[in-house]
């Protein structure tokens, strides 16, 4: 009988355990870009290091799939580009009616959109991209809204001036070697792995289509989210010099109702334990706490990140 009662006991000692543990997912993007993999590490050191939380990554389609995962209450943290986000807190463009209220856990690292073809393709420059087969990104992510925040500004009509597809980092760069594109757009951190494959498959030549000259024209009508930048010619195998292209910052983000323990251990865990997040992408370098400024993301700070922040000596919102 004692030992019925004990294996009862613990039965219903494992179940008060399992509804006090707080699950977190973690929205990401593709397997061929940089929000998964960042994705999963932050999600092995929430694990591993706030008592309670058991946290996983989930691919998606980007930004816009996990704005509008966070939008349906459940408990999502998410990656996201501050166009992205700022399009979901107004409720326009793809959020259009459907408010998205966010609060910002931190800025992480830029985002840097890649132009990329290959040589033989005819494509020197971006007006040579008119008539030819290009993807902008797949459904449901962020590199398909500032693709076509950079058509615009080159003067493209994206339907009429192109042969669209719709493809992720990683179907793209299939999709150019099994020659059914002519190019596509990325927007990522470096390096991108499905761009360093493209760049290290033989008998292929990477080349990276400049269009920073744009930003001015993208700023003009959606606010100043870009900033003219440059992907170094050491990034990738194949460059022949600097790429001058469009960068927007990444940030992460919570749904605005996220208590303020959690949202602040999640802060605090991710900088105490950077290093193994850099051990999992470089870009987790970026993490700093001096871009942790109020005019660095359109989306105010959630105030657990505000009081962690504030207790680092940095004043927001």
């Amino acid at each position: 009988m004692k030992s019925i009662q004990a294996t009862l006991l613990a039965l219903l000692a494992g179940v008060t355990l399992a509804a006090g543990a707080q699950n977190i997912s973690i929205a990401t993007g593709g397997t061929g870009g940089v929000y998964y993999p960042m994705g999963g590490g932050i999600a092995a050191v929430l694990s591993k290091h706030v008592p309670g939380m058991a946290a996983t990554a989930e691919v998606t389609g980007g930004s816009v799939d996990n704005l509008k995962l966070i939008g349906s209450g459940k408990p999502y943290v998410g990656f996201t580009m501050t166009d992205a986000a700022l399009d979901a807190a107004k409720g326009e463009d793809k959020f259009k009616g459907n408010k998205v209220p966010l609060k910002t856990l931190m800025v992480l690292y830029p985002n840097r959109m890649h132009v990329v073809t290959i040589e033989g393709k005819g494509i020197s420059k971006f007006a040579d991209l008119k008539g030819k087969r290009v993807s902008t990104g797949s459904p449901g992510s962020a590199t398909e809204v500032m693709a076509f925040r950079v058509i615009e500004a080159a003067g493209f009509d994206k339907d009429k001036d192109l042969k669209r597809e719709r493809l992720g980092a990683a179907e793209s760069v299939n999709a150019i070697k099994d020659g059914k594109i002519d190019a596509f757009f990325w927007v990522g951190g470096l390096p991108t792995a499905a761009v360093s494959d493209l760049a290290n498959t033989p008998g292929t030549k990477l080349k990276m289509i400049d269009h920073g000259h744009l930003v001015a024209a993208m700023n003009k009508k959606y606010g100043n989210l870009y900033v003219e930048d440059h992907i170094d010619k050491s990034i990738y195998k194949g460059m022949d010099a600097d790429n001058k292209q469009a960068t927007v910052m990444n940030i992460l983000v919570a749904h605005e109702t996220m208590d303020e323990k959690t949202a602040y251990n999640i802060v605090k865990t991710i900088f105490d334990k950077k290093a193994e997040l850099v051990a999992v992408h470089k870009e987790a370098e970026n993490f700093k706490l001096e871009n942790q400024k109020s005019a660095a993301s359109p989306i105010p700070f959630h105030p657990g990140a505000v009081k962690y922040f504030a207790e680092k000596g940095i004043k927001l919102n």
